[in-house]
């Protein structure tokens, strides 16, 4: 898939209801934050590691999603070919909470859990 055929009604990233408390309670602990944004970056042994940020505005291209509770989720047009049909949740397992990228593009995964990789 290229970044041009890629339809933003179609292969939106989904963000469950628990990812999206867990954003709003970030934005609001970091004022001058408006947006979340994802991206990928190259990293680690697999290849792509994912990249939450919590900017003031997007960029020129990134992609704009407005979730509930007034969350907006912004996605960098240029990884959109790796993030494409990702869903992110946010779960407990025992004392640890953290976000998970439910990605069907993903087809390694590190050891570590730390970088991924796509075909």
């Amino acid at each position: 898939m290229t970044v041009e055929s890629f339809d933003p009604v179609r292969q939106v990233v989904s963000v469950t209801p628990t990812a999206v408390e867990h954003f709003k309670r970030q934005l609001v602990n970091h004022k001058e934050a408006r947006a979340v944004r994802l991206s990928v970056k190259q990293s680690g042994c697999t290849g792509f590691m994912y990249v939450i940020d919590l900017v003031p505005e997007g960029q020129a291209d990134d992609l704009h999603y407005a979730l509930a509770d007034g969350v907006e989720l912004l996605v960098d047009k240029n990884s959109l070919a790796v993030v494409s049909g990702t869903q992110i949740d946010f779960v407990t397992e025992g004392v640890n909470r953290q976000l998970k990228f439910l990605n069907p593009n993903a087809k390694d995964y590190c050891g570590c859990g730390e970088s991924f990789n796509v075909n």
